[in-house]
């Protein structure tokens, strides 16, 4: 193992970690008064983490394919944190299904809040995609790009774990185009630990799943263009797997 990346990764994540609430409170003011102003914050610590890591830790990222604008749905591969800020920055108004114990994280809780994400009690999931939904029809929450994680947590690259039928919930009962994403994320900053790899981390857009399909279909054509896609990202990063 590079000692020098080692000691490259702890710095880059103690600045990491000391910049957040720091930002946080740069933006607070403008914040609490508009919901631009919780976007800002969080994009322009997003967009600081990307410079900090292209010259800490020699890692840059890349997002491929066209940048949903408008109302759809958003059904991502999740490896790691970077992903999450990777996704957030691309998209102009991104609302994530998260985690309900999220929201008590420092900082980002505040934050989530005030952007309005979709909190998910994983005991109650499918009351709390029900009144999603609802809040969706009812036209209670603003337009934007509804980020879901398919696998409903972070996976790491080469595993496989099964698509959940929650994606396939909502493009069925909010009838819009679903667009598939993959990444390589994981393979230059793992869900767990300190080190962190050179190279160039991908998030790509992928050819959109129209509405109308039915919930097999749909979820075979999921699970087929985003894992098939990742693969691909993942062998473009040199990523060897545990059983080659």
């Amino acid at each position: 193992m590079n000692i020098l990346q080692w000691i490259r990764s702890i710095l880059f994540s103690a600045q990491a970690t000391i910049a957040m609430p720091i930002i946080g409170l740069l933006y607070a003011p403008w914040a609490m008064f508009s919901k631009r102003g919780a976007y800002a914050a969080c994009k322009g610590y997003s967009r600081y983490i990307f410079w900090t890591a292209s010259w800490m830790i020699g890692m840059r990222c890349e997002v491929r394919g066209k940048i949903p604008s408008g109302a759809v749905l958003v059904a991502s591969k999740h490896q790691s944190f970077l992903d999450i800020m990777m996704i957030f920055t691309a998209l102009p108004r991104t609302k994530f299904i998260m985690k309900k114990q999220i929201l008590w994280t420092p900082v980002i809780g505040q934050y989530a809040k005030r952007m309005e994400m979709v909190a998910v009690d994983r005991g109650k999931r499918g009351k709390a995609i029900s009144k999603m939904v609802a809040d969706v029809k009812a036209g209670q929450r603003e337009p934007g790009q509804l980020v879901i994680y398919s696998q409903g947590t972070r996976v790491a690259p080469g595993r496989k774990v099964p698509y959940k039928v929650g994606t396939a919930v909502l493009y069925e009962q909010l009838n819009q185009t679903c667009i598939p994403v993959a990444t390589n994320a994981g393979v230059f900053w793992p869900r767990r630990g300190l080190f962190r790899r050179p190279g160039v981390a991908v998030l790509e857009f992928l050819e959109p799943i129209e509405p109308g399909l039915d919930r097999e279909t749909f979820m075979a054509t999921l699970e087929e263009r985003v894992e098939v896609a990742s693969e691909k990202l993942l062998d473009e990063a040199g990523f060897e797997r545990p059983d080659a």
